[in-house]
């Protein structure tokens, strides 16, 4: 299972970890003003956690904050118990004013006598935010906490969300599988496999020119393929590849890609994202792009304002395309199309 660590806010952080990754891990800070470093153990101003030291401070001393993926909100709690339930060994009267100002700056005090059965997907984010700043911590944990929503609420909250933390003087790390909310809310990214980092940056630099087929997947390839070098052509700039079997001298479908660092008869891995490829219903000529690919229209499914269309070209592969394309193109199953794909559509992945 692949994960994205991404950090949102006025703090410059490298990514670390989701709650299951923290042994090993390490975030530590010189100064409030300087970055934080990823090491071996997990740090804020301290050792929280470091099994060959025998270090383990005690929950409620490491300072995070934590938002759930389902939020965990008592449903028998009113907004300003909920809030205040990580308060508790502290005098009432502190305890008042600490929650009423967190409530204010998010702008949820009216809604304090409130359960949160009466308030709505974006109040209810609130309210957990509220519950984990309240105890001022050092970071900030979020754990896919928009996972359970729908895509429009989903990203309409996000919107809120980064405008909220960005006032923060903490950094923040959000844990999702989603590439929307990454490019919504991230500065920096990174992607956990295994465990293991295996691709960090801004998320423009992770995800627009991926090397590795899971952070492929991530960015939204919907094609990737076996692939072997047939040909090099240095004078282009570019190579061909066949592609689509694990015994490549039956396959039939080659493409023209990028020229990267390989000899004829390395394997490879091709990716090209559904949006990227071009249908037409006859025989395209005059083209500047490398390569047509003649197929079959295999079947049409709508997902929201999107038709993915899948066709057998010598290859199975994803096109995305308007309604009103498949529309005025008149689309059917069983119907022969061409397949048009750009050369540097092509994106070679480490195998």
């Amino acid at each position: 299972m692949e994960s994205i660590a991404t950090t949102v806010g006025n703090v410059a952080v490298n990514k670390t970890v989701s709650p299951a990754l923290q042994v090993g891990v390490r975030l530590s800070r010189v100064s409030p003003t300087e970055r934080f470093d990823l090491d071996v153990s997990f740090r804020v101003d301290a050792v929280l956690f470091d099994s060959g030291k025998h270090i383990n401070l005690l929950v409620r001393n490491r300072r995070i904050g934590y938002v759930f993926q389902d939020l965990a909100l008592f449903p028998h709690l009113s907004v300003e118990s909920n809030v205040s339930y990580g308060l508790r060994g502290i005098h009432a009267q502190e305890t008042k004013q600490r929650v009423h100002k967190t409530l204010d700056s998010l702008g949820i005090l009216s809604l304090r006598d409130r359960r949160p059965a009466q308030l709505s997907g974006g109040e209810r984010q609130r309210v957990a935010l509220a519950r984990a700043l309240v105890t001022e911590p050092s970071i900030l944990l979020l754990d896919e906490p928009l996972a359970a929503l729908d895509l429009p609420v989903r990203m309409k909250i996000a919107e809120d969300l980064r405008r909220l933390i960005q006032t923060l003087p903490i950094p923040v790390l959000y844990v999702t599988h989603s590439r929307d909310e990454v490019f919504t809310l991230g500065e920096r990214m990174l992607v956990l496999e295994r465990g293991k980092i295996i691709a960090q940056g801004t998320p423009h630099e992770v995800l627009s020119a991926p090397r590795g087929e899971t952070v492929a997947q991530l960015a939204g390839f919907e094609n990737i393929f076996d692939a072997q070098v047939t040909a090099i052509h240095e004078e282009r700039g570019t190579m061909t590849c066949r592609v689509g079997s694990l015994r490549f001298e039956s396959a039939k479908v080659e493409l023209e890609t990028p020229l990267v660092r390989a000899e004829v008869g390395s394997k490879l891995r091709v990716g090209i994202s559904a949006g990227d490829v071009l249908l037409a219903t006859s025989a395209p000529v005059g083209l500047s792009a490398r390569n047509i690919l003649a197929g079959r229209l295999l079947s049409l499914v709508q997902r929201d304002m999107i038709i993915i269309a899948r066709v057998d070209c010598g290859v199975e592969m994803s096109v995305h395309l308007t309604l009103a394309a498949r529309d005025s193109l008149e689309l059917k199953p069983g119907r022969q199309v061409w397949l048009i794909v750009k050369t540097h559509s092509c994106h070679l992945l480490a195998e």
